[in-house]
């Protein structure tokens, strides 16, 4: 077995009262090649937005470890991009100013990534819209630029927490069909967090149930499809039917 490029070790958290103690996450673990995309499927109020706060770094577990190429990533912040459920880009700012926000946090506007951003741009049909403000795009649009703004960043990780649950079925089907793609292009390895059976098998190559709080890895789903299909078509292959059916099952094998 290779060494996984990235890898959560025995991730446990509690969190306390002046009453009580609370297990939100115990004892769990898994791992990712570098390019691999994982779905997290699980009850609501089971632990997976502290999951991923725990692996973008803003806020530590009780124990466990969380790697990136063999190295803890808790002494290493900003190395992963957080997608959340609405874009949140500021009305007052162009769209090329909204994308490169975080890289003038970072202090990080160059010519390097100046250009980086504008192949982003062209490469994903938004450069013509660069002068806009978010108010004139689409929902669509606006989260193409959502995404542009985290991947020109450049992390090495990206979390995707239900990034299309704002919008419009119609949307919704054409945005994660879009953005699929664009993270399948840049070669990103990422983790989706989503209440949508159908969305988790088009996009991941793997799900991973959830067990209600505390989060418990329940079931582990590879998933298996065409390498050319995007994620929009592989809702058609055969195949679909039979993944979603067993992830349901484990959603609700105790209904």
């Amino acid at each position: 077995m290779p060494t996984p490029y990235f890898e959560v070790a025995h991730l446990t958290k509690h969190f306390s009262t002046n009453e009580s103690t609370v297990a939100a996450i115990q004892d769990v673990s898994f791992s990712l090649q570098k390019g691999q995309f994982l779905s997290i499927l699980g009850p609501s109020g089971c632990g997976k937005s502290t999951l991923f706060n725990l692996i973008a770094g803003l806020m530590q577990p009780d124990c466990g470890e969380i790697r990136l190429q063999g190295e803890s990533m808790l002494l290493r912040p900003g190395l992963t991009g957080y997608m959340l459920q609405k874009d949140h880009l500021l009305e007052w700012r162009t769209i090329w100013k909204n994308i490169q926000l975080g890289l003038e946090i970072q202090g990080n506007i160059n010519s390097a990534s100046t250009a980086y951003a504008n192949s982003l741009l062209k490469n994903y049909g938004l450069y013509d819209f660069k002068d806009k403000r978010p108010c004139e795009l689409s929902g669509g649009m606006r989260q193409r630029a959502a995404l542009i703004r985290t991947l020109v960043l450049n992390p090495t990780l990206l979390l995707l927490d239900e990034p299309f649950s704002a919008l419009d079925y119609q949307t919704r089907l054409k945005v994660a069909d879009d953005i699929g793609m664009i993270i399948k292009q840049e070669e990103k390895t990422a983790i989706l967090v989503t209440h949508d059976l159908s969305e988790a098998v088009s996009l991941a190559n793997r799900v991973i149930v959830l067990s209600e709080r505390p989060a418990q890895i329940a079931a582990v789903v590879p998933l298996e499809f065409e390498e050319s299909l995007t994620p929009f078509e592989r809702r058609a292959a055969p195949q679909f039917k039979d993944y979603f059916n067993i992830i349901w099952k484990e959603l609700n094998h105790d209904e």
